[in-house]
């Protein structure tokens, strides 16, 4: 028995000489038993008092290691409503129907067309609307048709505004002024349209619903799929256009800008791309005082989109140079105006980057966007100009108008020399996956912790975080981002990371953090070294 006893209390003793080294350099946190020897700790509680006297069984819920990262993302569209709606300027709304986007913001208002076209190329995501006033000195912008006659066969104008149909019935013999009178009365039928018609004699004149220069990108044709789609005026009809043009000056946007406050919108899309406008959304997102920046930490992107030519298109580009902008270009020949085309590409870039943001969003179709006519579209050539000037570009394929490459108007560093960093829109969000899943570990186990040295003794369940303890939750999390897709290279990353305390200030703890972003497939280039024949015995 004494034997017994005694080789028990040496084994407790090795036990003790092994383990209290351990606790001491912080190599051990859980509290441990061995034969008898209890390490008693002190567990940090939030609530329950260290002193209370009241028995018996008292529990406090704590999630901090049940939590997950999860994140709801919104898109915002910012346009104008019509004179009347009973929306008020300056204030968000959810509006998840598009019937809704109609009560609020006016029929053919350019806010609740862009809030079709986005709902036709997003059914699921979380959809919130600005609207914005017309400016007090704003000038509508107008067009005409004028009509020459009579019909010598019966039929249909195939009219096309703003890429919307509108089909007018022609009588035999029907006069001039009388196709005229129906064709402003189809046009003030289809309410969904963003003009109003007029016709005084043989001419009629359109007017864009609300003020502004967005209103001389209505385009107003005929005939758009020509005989080979079966559509021709009725023989002895023939209609002259003056395209839409006079409308003037922006609304300031500054009130929508207030009003998205701190809620985070990953995807703002709006229809302005002058200079003014694009200037008070780059302040909104910018990396210093911005949504981008370390107080705010709110992130999201811009799209909108701008017709013209090449040449156009291009001294737009040039003139740019934002991270956080996209803007699409696309041609002239386009039926479908630009906030229109802004919410199709912001829409679909928001579908694919929702389900997976580390996946090029190239290959997405832009639901009801009508692409130029053959003959008509941009050149491969002519894509890679405006991809090297800060313009994303789309392509056409089958009748259909897809994504090819949204980039940013990022171009030039700091000091103006050509810097790729910023190059995809992509690589932004990203960049904002990678810091919101590594800030909602940080700030869902260690909201109210203590700061110590490595190598401190401290008790198991102590609420204390050390360099190595979260050098360890950043490369887990790595590790977890490496299986998603996310990032790659985790052990250049656990090398290069660097976590310690501030030499300064012993309550903040510095880290440089070196993701490594996986990368998007761009270009698959093949030299074809043909053969006639392989040599005999090769």
């Amino acid at each position: 028995m004494q034997t017994l006893f005694k080789n028990r209390w040496i084994m407790l003793a090795l036990v003790a000489i092994v383990m209290i080294p351990l606790m001491h350099y912080g190599l051990m946190t859980n509290t441990a038993v061995a034969g008898g020897l209890l390490f008693i700790g002190n567990i940090s509680f939030n609530t329950i008092p260290t002193n209370i006297r009241v028995p018996l069984f008292y529990a406090e819920m704590d999630n901090s290691q049940a939590g997950y990262f999860s994140q709801a993302k919104r898109a915002l569209l910012i346009g104008q409503m019509v004179t009347g709606s009973t929306a008020v300027a300056g204030t968000p709304y959810l509006v998840s129907k598009t019937d809704q986007a109609k009560t609020l913001f006016g029929k053919g208002s350019m806010l609740a067309r862009m809030h079709e076209v986005y709902r036709a190329n997003d059914s699921f995501g979380e959809v919130w609307c600005i609207p914005v006033a017309d400016a007090g000195a704003g000038v509508v912008a107008t067009g005409t048709i004028t009509v020459t006659g009579p019909a010598t066969a019966a039929g249909s104008i195939p009219f096309y505004i703003a890429g919307q149909t509108v089909s007018v019935g022609v009588a035999l013999s029907d006069a001039a002024t009388a196709v005229a009178t129906a064709i402003a009365a189809a046009v003030n039928a289809a309410v969904d349209l963003p003009v109003t018609a007029n016709a005084v004699g043989a001419v009629v004149t359109l007017t864009c619903k609300w003020k502004g220069p967005t209103g001389n990108d209505i385009t107003v044709l005929d005939c758009y799929y020509g005989a080979a789609g079966g559509e021709a005026l009725p023989a002895g009809i023939g209609l002259a256009y003056v395209a839409m043009a006079s409308g003037a000056t922006n609304p300031v946007i500054t009130g929508a800008i207030t009003a998205m406050g701190d809620i985070e919108y990953d995807y703002v899309i709006h229809p302005y791309t002058d200079a003014t406008s694009l200037g008070v959304i780059a302040t909104e997102m910018n990396d210093t005082t911005g949504r981008w920046c370390y107080a705010r930490q709110i992130y999201g992107h811009a799209y909108s989109a701008l017709r013209g030519t090449l040449a156009n298109l291009q001294s737009a580009g040039t003139a740019l140079n934002d991270q956080h902008s996209t803007i699409a270009g696309f041609e002239t020949d386009v039926p479908d105006p630009s906030w229109e085309y802004a919410a199709a590409y912001g829409a679909r870039n928001a579908v694919f980057l929702n389900a997976d943001v580390a996946r090029p969003t190239q290959t997405g179709q832009l639901v009801t966007i009508l692409p130029a006519r053959p003959g008509k579209r941009f050149l491969l050539t002519e894509r890679q100009t405006l991809l090297t000037n800060g313009i994303a570009t789309s392509y056409t394929s089958v009748g259909s108008v897809y994504i090819e490459r949204a980039i940013t108007t990022y171009q030039k560093n700091a000091l103006g020399y050509a810097d790729p960093s910023y190059l995809d829109s992509e690589t932004m969000h990203q960049s904002a996956a990678v810091i919101r899943r590594l800030r909602s570990i940080i700030t869902s186990k260690y909201p109210r912790h203590k700061l110590a040295a490595d190598g401190t003794r401290f008790g198991p369940g102590q609420a204390i975080v050390t360099p190595s303890v979260i050098r360890g939750e950043l490369t887990a999390e790595y590790g977890r981002m490496e299986l998603d897709g996310l990032v790659e290279n985790g052990k250049l990353f656990a090398k290069y990371l660097v976590v310690e305390i501030d030499a300064n200030n012993p309550n903040r703890m510095n880290v440089l953090l070196p993701p490594d972003y996986v990368n998007q497939l761009r270009i698959f280039a093949v030299l074809n070294q043909f053969r006639l024949n392989y040599p005999v015995g090769s």
